[in-house]
């Protein structure tokens, strides 16, 4: 029996990968969270799989969902919005797992950045202009930030940054960031990237939060802010360039 940790992607039922989708059509224990992954996905598991909201379960009780489905010998696919390397609370599921001795996989799945990327049809990495990104988040009542990643110190760097988990605060988001960024940096906010839905809006730092609010969006949604945004006037890069030496070592 072998616990799969599966990136549902961003959204869109699509977006789950072909080994993702693979994976989840073999298992006969499906645990997912109801608030956030697709309904259209759990189409891709077998007729007689077991399905398990766990949106109202913590970690105890999820855990013992992992513990059953290992008892009674069944696989189970673990769906989490996005890609399990970032904001996805995998970590502690995976180090009960490991003190339970069961064994598990991760499979990667679209994080909602690159999705929302995606949407604003941009590359976040722009030669000359920004190659650095910053994923990160905010602290409220959830779990707070480490000393020295709270978002006026990582805005020295002038990188393009990511936020998740943080409509519902960009007063405070536009407030950290505008001295280091200035009013005219781009900023971006994508909600419920690849989704029917989805909402794009666009402006810069010192109205963002304005037009965050106007069009009523609190969560399920990517805040950016950085000069890669809006650039349009940068040099090519050395990837393609005739100059580049194409032949020998």
């Amino acid at each position: 029996m072998t616990v799969y940790f599966i990136g549902a992607g961003p959204g869109a039922a699509d977006l789950i990968t072909v080994r993702g989708a693979r994976t989840l059509a073999a298992c006969q224990v499906c645990l997912y969270a109801g608030s956030l992954v697709p309904r259209d996905l759990l189409a891709e598991c077998p007729p007689d799989a077991r399905l398990v909201d766990t949106a109202q379960l913590d970690l105890d009780e999820i855990t013992a969902e992992l513990l059953r489905a290992h008892q009674e010998g069944n696989d189970v696919a673990r769906l989490h919005s996005g890609d399990p390397s970032v904001f996805s609370a995998v970590a502690e599921q995976m180090r009960r797992l490991d003190a339970a001795g069961i064994p598990y996989e991760v499979v990667p799945g679209v994080p909602a950045f690159a999705a929302a990327a995606a949407s604003l049809k941009r590359e976040l990495t722009v030669p000359t202009v920004g190659q650095t990104v910053i994923l990160t988040r905010v602290a409220n009542r959830a779990t707070a930030m480490p000393d020295g990643e709270d978002l006026a110190t990582l805005g020295r760097s002038g990188a393009l940054i990511v936020l998740h988990l943080a409509a519902k605060y960009v007063d405070r988001v536009v407030e950290e960031l505008l001295p280091r960024y200035g009013a005219d940096c781009p900023a971006a906010v994508v909600a419920y990237a690849s989704r029917p839905d989805e909402l794009i809006i666009r402006g810069t730092l010192e109205e963002i939060a304005q037009k965050v609010k106007e069009a009523g969006v609190l969560r399920t949604a990517v805040i950016m802010v950085g000069r890669t945004l809006g650039a349009e006037q940068f040099r090519d890069s050395h990837l393609y360039s005739p100059e580049r030496e194409r032949h020998g070592c």
